[in-house]
């Protein structure tokens, strides 16, 4: 194969792992009933001017399925970490008791997680959007390519179509999984 369409092909394929990584991470985000320590991934903490991820800062845990624990490495960090967990608008009442903050994970209502399921769902039309995209351009640049065979860019056409009928799949599978999680009582 011409070292041209192999590299547009190499290019497209981490073109869609990317999307794939995307969406994965984007998902870990929407929580889905039990506590998780991803779910204060977004909060940033004002540390000593500069704003740094809250598990640079603290230790957070999951004590059980309804309660994340964050323990400073500073106890005068206590008001910054509340303030970031406030700030990220995660609908978290933080608690202080001194020495650690505690969440109370309230149960999800039916709504909310359909809500949380439709939220996966736009996560997912995105990713498949980026596929498709990395397919689109893959084919411009397959097209363009004037010191390839017409027979080389039909194969390689074949090629970037089923990648992308492979990563679509995997999307709709990673969703499946996202949405019984969700969904599941």
């Amino acid at each position: 194969m011409n070292e041209d369409i192999q590299f547009i092909l190499d290019s497209t394929k981490e073109a869609m792992d990317n999307a794939i990584k995307h969406l994965e991470k984007q998902l870990t985000n929407i929580r889905a009933g039990k506590a998780s320590p991803a779910m204060l991934g977004s909060v940033m903490v004002d540390y000593y001017g500069s704003q740094t991820p809250l598990s640079q800062v603290a230790n957070v845990n999951t004590p059980d399925g309804r309660t994340i624990t964050v323990q400073p490495w500073e106890k005068n960090m206590l008001q910054e970490i509340e303030r970031g967990i406030a700030y990220a608008n995660l609908g978290f009442n933080p608690m202080n008791n001194g020495d650690t903050i505690i969440i109370n994970v309230p149960p999800l209502t039916e709504e909310r997680r359909r809500d949380l399921a439709k939220q996966a769902k736009a996560e997912t039309e995105d990713a498949k959007i980026s596929i498709r995209t990395a397919r689109k351009d893959a084919n411009n640049d397959i097209k363009k390519n004037e010191d390839v065979s017409e027979d080389l860019k039909k194969n390689a056409e074949i090629d970037v179509q089923q990648m992308t009928d492979k990563y679509v799949k995997k999307v709709d599978d990673i969703f499946d999984i996202k949405e019984k999680e969700i969904m599941t009582v």
